[in-house]
């Protein structure tokens, strides 16, 4: 007697090489979410989702020409580490150790790993496929000294779609000396669309009852604040270019969100986006502490994307679930220290659908 047939309806995953992206990995589930991830940065470098009219859309920002993530599009998409966001000066101590990192900004901090942080770098892949999800397995050795980090870092990330509309990154890390991880993915997201517009038009809600101050340089400036009365309260759904001209947003965000204490281990609701001309809306959850909001306001024009069109500000924003900027340099901060013996993990899942 021959089984059942699988319930599964699941696109396994296929690789493509690429003289530049190291290899393509594309995979998803018909009729819902389709994901395209690169191997050079364990980059997502594209995500198909149905409208409310059942039209699907690429709605991630990517560059035509993939080299051109080397420069001026260096984040779009990519895993970022060792240490996701900024540390002064790229200094640290750790056990009584001062440790100097690689700095890249014009300021002399430390953004997203140094100069040739994990987004640089060929990942190891592998393909995952049961009858929920579907997607792929990256693996990358950091060395001791990498960036000036102390330890050898094994580093694993999944990018898995499920059959329910969710991408879900699960990232884990062992070392074999005290050393800093703080991990994330740095997609930048249209809702309407990938070229289609800017993201002023979305809704956004933040799950967030206190913000990080920063100074001109983006380096923590104090103690979190309250949102409440500020440009930073997002807990209700508001339409990004509305609170974007309130006091004391200065036009855009790139300012970390302390979401509500939790137990680091269970997934919760971190920000919800929707985009009212499509529908289509993106819930972000999350294990990590902090959500960096980044509206891309300082896009110009530079980049060409995948479709031709030239991404100006607001041509995306980045929902960049982590631990928080500088947190190394700020005792008060929850801790990003991994010791020998220990695991880093971390996980966030974006849930998809449609409104009217």
């Amino acid at each position: 007697m021959n089984p059942p047939p699988s319930p599964f309806a699941g696109v396994p995953p296929v690789c493509r090489p690429d003289p530049y992206a190291g290899q393509r990995w594309t995979f998803g589930f018909p009729g819902g979410l389709t994901a395209e991830v690169h191997t050079r940065g364990a980059r997502l470098h594209g995500l198909w989702t149905p409208d409310r009219g059942g039209t699907s859309a690429d709605i991630v920002l990517a560059p035509r020409d993939p080299a051109r993530t080397a420069t001026t599009a260096r984040y779009f998409g990519a895993t970022v580490g060792r240490y996701a966001n900024r540390i002064a000066r790229g200094r640290f101590s750790l056990d009584g150790k001062p440790y100097q990192l690689t700095t890249q900004e014009e300021d002399g901090h430390s953004l997203h790993g140094g100069t040739d942080g994990f987004d640089t770098r060929l990942w190891e892949a592998e393909s995952v496929h049961t009858p929920e999800w579907t997607g792929v397995l990256l693996r990358l050795r950091s060395p001791d000294g990498d960036q000036g980090f102390p330890g050898n870092l094994d580093v694993t990330v999944s990018m898995l779609v499920g059959r329910d509309d969710e991408l879900a990154f699960s990232y884990t890390a062992v070392t074999d000396e005290a050393t800093l991880v703080n991990l994330t993915n740095h997609a930048y997201f249209n809702l309407d669309g990938e070229g289609a517009g800017d993201i002023l038009d979305h809704e956004l809600t933040v799950d967030a009852p206190h913000y990080t101050p920063v100074g001109a340089d983006l380096i923590p400036s104090g103690a979190h604040r309250a949102v409440s009365g500020t440009a930073f309260d997002l807990r209700r759904p508001l339409r990004i270019a509305e609170a974007l001209a309130r006091p004391g947003a200065n036009g855009g965000y790139d300012h970390n969100f302390v979401l509500s204490p939790h137990d680091n281990e269970t997934l919760r609701r971190a920000a919800v986006l929707y985009a009212p001309a499509t529908g289509r809306r993106m819930e972000v959850l999350t294990t990590e502490p902090g959500l960096q909001v980044y509206t891309a306001g300082q896009f110009d024009g530079t980049v060409l994307g995948k479709n031709g069109t030239h991404y100006g500000a607001g041509a995306g924003i980045a929902l960049e679930t982590q631990h928080f900027p500088d947190s190394p340099n700020r005792p008060g901060d929850p801790s990003t220290v991994l010791r020998p013996g220990g695991e880093y993990r971390s996980r966030t899942v974006l849930r998809f659908g449609t409104r009217d």
